[in-house]
């Protein structure tokens, strides 16, 4: 994780510590503009399915949030869903930094 700032190294921490205590697909990790951090996992519930990042989302958003400087996602998937992708842009703009990695935190 070299690359990564000692910040977004915090997010991937984190994402992986929420995955790992959930034992969900996937683990997310947000920092807002204001530099207040959410982690989050996949719901999988019969009545509710949300991705980890749909779930970080939503969580900056409730906390009076308005926008992402970064986000990990750590998971299977080598890419993120394009529902994924939509709400970041929908809620944060382009201008997101974004890190995918495997489920044990090595980035892509």
């Amino acid at each position: 994780m070299a690359d990564l700032s000692a910040e977004d190294n915090k997010l991937v921490v984190l994402a992986r510590a929420t995955r790992a205590r959930t034992r969900a697909a996937e683990g997310a990790a947000v920092r807002d503009s204001d530099g207040r951090t959410y982690a989050a996992a996949t719901v999988d519930l019969p009545s509710l399915q949300l991705s980890a990042v749909q779930v970080c989302i939503g969580m900056a958003v409730a906390s009076g949030s308005r926008g992402l400087e970064a986000l990990v996602l750590l998971g299977e998937a080598e890419a993120m869903t394009e529902p994924d992708a939509a709400a970041v842009r929908d809620f944060a703009g382009d201008a997101v930094v974004i890190h995918l990695a495997d489920p044990a935190g090595k980035l892509r």
